[in-house]
């Protein structure tokens, strides 16, 4: 996939914000600071794209991004940051269900976990409730080029184990720094979307 145009679209809290252009979404989905933000600027290429924060909760809207006017990328809130108050992350996940169940451009939502640490008890629920949803569940282990071969292996089978992947195919294994495993998400975008290469 060649990212020939990329552009932030809009930051939206409430439907009615959300672009009007019929195209196909991508959501991601995560806690705070599990890099989604960095694998949109990798995925195209970009260096500052999608606004990358060491502040953990700092996304807190749903982050419209457009691809070659043919689809869209959106990043959810980041959740599971205990700083944020109960009543923040309470408007946060009303805003992302919201999303979830009315958006009909919403092709999938994907869940991005740390391959560093074992899945927590947030990610299990938002796994269980993107699939609840009627998503296929797939799942991007990011932060890889921390781990070596024979510890991406190991955790790839704690996080099958953890959040119940039937399907080992399901998880696909990332880095935004050293760009391990680009084409295979990029494939795994284009199958989601039915794009041609």
């Amino acid at each position: 996939m060649i990212s020939k145009k990329a552009e932030f679209l809009i930051s939206a809290v409430n439907k009615d914000q959300y672009p009007d252009m019929g195209l196909p979404e991508i959501a991601f989905a995560g806690k705070s600071n599990v890099g989604k933000s960095s694998m949109i600027n990798a995925l195209l290429n970009r260096r500052n794209l999608a606004r990358v924060s060491s502040e953990p909760g700092k996304t807190q809207t749903l982050n419209f991004y457009n691809i070659n006017d043919e689809f869209n990328f959106v990043d959810l809130p980041g959740y599971g940051y205990a700083k944020v108050s109960k009543a923040e992350q309470a408007k946060w996940a009303d805003m992302i269900e919201t999303f979830l169940h009315g958006r009909k451009e919403l092709k999938e939502v994907i869940l991005l976990v740390d391959m560093r640490h074992e899945p927590g008890k947030n990610d299990l629920m938002m796994y269980d409730w993107i699939r609840s949803f009627g998503f296929t569940g797939y799942i991007i282990a990011t932060k890889t080029d921390k781990l070596s071969r024979s510890q991406q292996i190991k955790s790839m089978d704690v996080i099958k184990k953890t959040m119940q992947v039937k399907d080992t195919g399901l998880i696909y294994p990332f880095s935004s720094t050293s760009k391990q495993g680009l084409e295979e998400v990029w494939d795994l975008f284009n199958s989601i979307i039915n794009l041609q290469k």
